[in-house]
Parts: structure tokens; sequence; C-alpha cells
């Protein structure tokens, strides 16, 4: 396990932070702001200023405040999960990468952030980027996204929408650009706005949601994830609803006994052998278990990237794309 640094070097290094360049384009107004005080995850942060030299520890942080144009506000991020969306792949290739996956302590150190954003607990560990206190400790304000918290009576009963874009609207105000930050839960909420009014054309299919295998058992969405909130916006019926788990392992005659409506595929990038969707849409169509399920034999299977499972600002993606393939395929059992 790696130890924390604390020495004078690193808290001299750390503590820079709050003297970053102040001069930065894409700000609400050109007042200055008087900076903000937020609650992450049961912590106070106190952001003196709009920060200059911001660290996303995983995609998810990441790819937030891409979409809210911020990456010239970024001096590091770190694991990719998945491919970056189309969208802000350019402005991702500017930000520089400090790791393969979480960056070390000395690595974040180096980096000299004014501000670290992660959506993932597992990011502030000791053998990663160290806890949150210690970074605050410092005087780096440390973000957390309220669906991961350190302490698990903290997460919503519910992982859903609202959480994601009250995340969206505290980074927004943190780095003033509230008005980016307004924008874009708008187009998100018109979004959710519109499928749940579609819900009532769906037919209330059963789903199976199917991420990946861990030694060829298949791993599904229980009833404690965004994926299950997802199909219930969407008006399906999560076919593992029994299950108290975000994702939780099971077995390919489980799946055939629940034979489900429609299964949703995650498309995984990392390349190792059934993560992606093809090979997982091949596999049910080729096994003797599963080539006869009614969402097989139909093609009722919906691909969409794995990271817009998990709560990110992509979710409203998948959100989207599950729902109009449930519209069309209700048509079809009709």
């Amino acid at each position: 396990m790696r130890t924390i640094i604390t020495t004078t070097l690193v808290v001299a290094a750390l503590a820079l932070a709050g003297c970053a360049n102040s001069s930065a384009s894409g700000r609400s107004s050109t007042t200055p702001s008087a900076g903000s005080t937020l609650t992450s995850c049961g912590m106070q942060l106190t952001v003196p200023a709009p920060p200059e030299r911001a660290v996303t520890l995983e995609q998810g942080a990441t790819e937030v405040m891409l979409a809210l144009g911020l990456q010239d506000r970024m001096v590091g991020t770190s694991y990719l999960t998945d491919a970056v969306a189309p969208e802000w792949r350019s402005a991702y290739d500017d930000v520089p990468v400090l790791a393969e996956q979480y960056p070390s302590t000395e690595q974040l150190r180096e980096a000299n952030p004014d501000f670290v954003y992660s959506m993932r607990a597992s990011a502030f560990a000791s053998d990663a980027a160290g806890s949150r206190q210690e970074l605050i400790d410092l005087g780096v304000p440390a973000y957390l996204s309220a669906n991961d918290c350190e302490d698990p009576a903290l997460v919503p009963d519910e992982v859903g929408f609202d959480a994601i874009l009250d995340e969206v609207t505290d980074v927004a105000r943190v780095f003033d650009v509230e008005q980016r930050g307004r924008d874009l839960v708008a187009e998100q909420r018109d979004t959710l706005e519109r499928v749940t009014a579609a819900a009532s054309d769906t037919g209330a299919p059963s789903v199976v949601w199917l991420y990946s295998s861990v030694n060829g058992a298949p791993v599904v969405a229980g009833a404690n994830g965004l994926a299950d909130t997802m199909g219930r916006v969407a008006g399906a019926t999560n076919a593992f609803d029994d299950l108290d788990a975000q994702w939780s392992e099971t077995s390919w005659d489980e799946i055939a006994q629940r034979d489900p409506d429609v299964i949703v595929v995650a498309d995984l990038s990392r390349g190792l052998p059934g993560d992606s969707a093809d090979d997982k849409i091949d596999q049910l169509r080729s096994d003797a278990v599963t080539k006869d399920l009614s969402a097989v034999r139909d093609d009722h299977l919906i691909a969409v990237p794995a990271t817009e499972l998990d709560p990110s600002v992509r979710s409203i993606d998948a959100l989207e794309t599950v729902s109009t393939a449930l519209t069309e395929y209700s048509e079809d059992r009709r």
C-alpha cells in the first residue's frame, strides 16, 4: 500500500494550487468570482476562486468537465474505462493524461492541482490519489460524486438522474460557468421528460441489463443501480429487480428462466474477450442456453457504451437509446 507523502515539499507544492493563474476563458462573466462553498459526500469544500488547474481522476468526472467546456481549466486526467464520446475527443486530446489508471499521490502532486474531482470513491484510496481529507488539509478541494460516497449511508437511496444533474450544477458553479450548467441540465431534463412521456408506449417489457461476464458468469443489473432506474423511467421492468445490488453475477440458466423481452448489452472497449457488444450478442445467438430466448429470437438486443450505464453526464444518451428501441419493439409485439 502506498504511503501518503505529507512532507513540507508536498505541502508547498499543493499549497501553490491556490495561487494559480486567475486568467481563463469560459467564465460566466468578466467579474472575478468570490469563490464558492459546497458539501460533497459529507465534507464541506471551500473553493476560494474558480479553479484553473483541475485534475479529474476518472472518465465520468472528465466528461462532466468536457461537457461544460472546461478542458482549458484542466491540467490532468486519468483512467479511461471506455472511449471518450466523439463530441469531446478533440478537447480530451488536449488534456495531459497523468496515468492509465488512478494517479499516485506523487503524480497528482506534480500536476499541482487546485481542484480534484472524481465520480469514484476508489480514486481517493490510500494506494491511489490519497484521501480527500488529506487533500483538503493541503488546501486542495476534492469533490466526489454523491452516487459513490466513501460512506455508503450518504449515497442516495435511488441512483438516478437528479443526483447527476445536481453534480453538473455544482461543478458549473465552482468553475463560474453557471449558464453552461443550466443549459446542459435543461437539455438533459428535456430528454427525461420525452422519455417519461413515451414510457406508456413501451408495453412494460422485461429487460436484462448485461454488463459483462466474470469467468463465464454473466454480470447483470440488480435493483440498486442506474440501469434499474433507466428501465423504470423508460417504462420497462428489470428482470433481476430481486437482486439487492447495482450489478451482480448470475447464471445463463437463470437468465433463460426469466426469458426477458429485451436485453441491453454493454459495449466495453477495454479489449478483453467477451467485452464488446458484438461478442456478447454472438454468444447470446450461439449458446444453446440463450439462443432461444425471446429477446434473442426477436432480435430485441440493444447495445450501449458501458460507461453510459453508470452515473455520468452520458447516461442520458443510454436512456434515450433504450427508450427509442423499447418503443420500436413494442410495435413488434402487437
